[in-house]
């Protein structure tokens, strides 16, 4: 029979048996101490056990403390708590588990946000929390999500042995409002929270949430900083050692309130009950299928094609979030709930690659510049040989038509019709699929046919220069 440390939710202690399960301490070592339970204690249905020592500088009554190293793989046991016949629905039965890493301070909490992109954008590609999978013991389906970089999920099954090993990288003294040396870290906290499937299978019904105090130090501080915590409490007096808390092998995870509904996005659904994001979602039903846009015979809505798969920089804030989308990245609409397309194509790969990690940048990156990257064509009139710059703001023949009859000043009612001269020779008439692919800073030469039926008509024609 092994013991447990937990609290009642006023902070006193008491004691919780559970068979098959010991309570180890860095060693190994195994205790077994016979302690009288609290008949009156209502046991919660799951308990969570940090494998770190606490604290031995915290006093009575207030929160343990327990300090961890950064990028150390961490294990915290997950306990089926429940009573003989309590919760029987729950037998035999997986649940879901989501642990994270928040800010213990409310003043952070509130910053929580900005607080995680600033540390997003000095660390890039880096995340607050992983799950070691390696080293983790009966969980299945460990999951990491690009817009959440301080939680992750797993499943695990109630009648097996189950731990899972986290690494915390973020520590405590990145998040203090100045830095220069010698600041007290700021503390955060560990949170698991547990679901069960509801009717259709999701893993939404919330079951149960604990989470503990800790404090992140670079790899090894954590250990100078629980021996000097330690030499402390030795040089106090037997009266005064009474008023802290001894300190345990171990830390119990106390029970707290589920984290709220919105703070958790879930890429798998598009829309789910809880836990997902407050962003809009769209209807992708506009979807032209593949068979359809590449068939010739379809090249006349190929303007509505290329505006439905490209970021136009005068798309407004609802149109990015439909693109974002569309192309598979509503993990970060949340990020850029208020970019306009003109404020998401000024976006560098660098600054990608720091908003989204190194392989979501990057694939955001070729997302916007391989549909939207062929702004700039240089062209030259024939005569005096001047090259002018034209800046398409959309790939269109319509608007490298508008844009030649800038260029030749003349009215864009007297060019009835564009043509590209092949290299045989031939004419080749001017159309939006042309236009799309054209190569960035193409030169070209244009010329003007005077039109057979009005003398006002003009037929332009746009000879490649090489």
């Amino acid at each position: 029979m092994s013991v447990y440390r937990c609290k009642h939710a006023g902070g006193s202690p008491y004691t919780c048996f559970r068979d098959n399960h010991f309570h180890t301490d860095g060693r190994g070592s195994q205790e077994d101490v016979s302690v009288p339970v609290e008949s009156d204690t209502k046991n919660p249905p799951f308990q969570y056990v940090l494998c770190a020592a606490t604290s031995p500088a915290v006093k009575l009554h207030e929160e343990t403390l327990t300090y961890l190293n950064q990028g150390q793989s961490y294990e915290i046991r997950l306990l089926d708590n429940r009573k003989i016949g309590e919760m029987p629905e729950l037998n035999n039965k997986t649940v879901k588990s989501i642990v994270r890493v928040v800010f213990h301070d409310r003043r952070l909490q509130y910053m929580e946000h900005q607080q995680l992109e600033g540390w997003k954008w000095n660390r890039p590609g880096d995340r607050l929390l992983d799950i070691d999978i390696p080293m983790s013991v009966g969980i299945t389906e460990p999951c990491t999500h690009p817009s959440q970089l301080n939680a992750a999920d797993f499943l695990w099954d109630l009648s097996k042995r189950a731990s899972v090993f986290v690494q915390v990288h973020c520590i405590s003294t990145e998040f203090t409002p100045r830095k220069h040396g010698g600041e007290k870290g700021v503390p955060f906290r560990i949170q698991i929270d547990t679901f069960k499937q509801n009717e259709s299978g999701e893993y939404t019904e919330h079951l149960h949430s604990a989470s503990c105090q800790i404090k992140v130090f670079k790899p090894k501080g954590a250990d100078r900083k629980q021996k000097t915590d330690r030499e402390k409490m030795e040089k106090k007096t037997v009266q005064e050692k009474e008023k802290y808390q001894p300190s345990y092998d171990t830390t119990i995870l106390s029970e707290c309130s589920p984290w709220p509904d919105n703070a958790y996005v879930n890429p798998n659904t598009a829309a789910t009950p809880t836990f997902t994001s407050s962003t809009h979602t769209y209807s992708s039903s506009s979807t032209v299928p593949d068979s359809e846009s590449s068939s010739p015979n379809h090249q006349g809505d190929l303007g509505s094609l290329i505006s439905m798969e490209s970021l136009s920089p005068t798309a407004s804030i609802q149109d990015t979030q439909k693109w974002l989308l569309k192309n598979r990245f509503n993990s970060y609409s949340r990020i850029f709930t208020h970019f306009s397309g003109s404020d998401l194509l000024k976006l560098t790969r660098e600054d990608l690659v720091q908003i989204c990690g190194a392989a979501d940048g990057i694939r955001l990156y070729n997302a916007l510049k391989s549909r939207y990257n062929k702004k700039k064509i240089t062209m030259c009139l024939c005569l005096c040989l001047v090259y002018h710059a034209l800046y398409l703001e959309e790939m269109t023949a319509c608007e490298l038509t508008r844009k030649i009859s800038s260029v030749l000043a003349l009215p864009l009612s007297h060019i009835s019709q564009v043509y590209k001269q092949g290299p045989t020779g031939i004419h080749i008439l001017l159309s939006d699929q042309m236009v799309y692919n054209f190569p960035d800073e193409s030169s070209f030469i244009v010329s003007t046919i005077q039109g057979k039926t009005f003398s006002k008509n003009i037929r332009s024609m746009v000879e490649r220069f090489h």
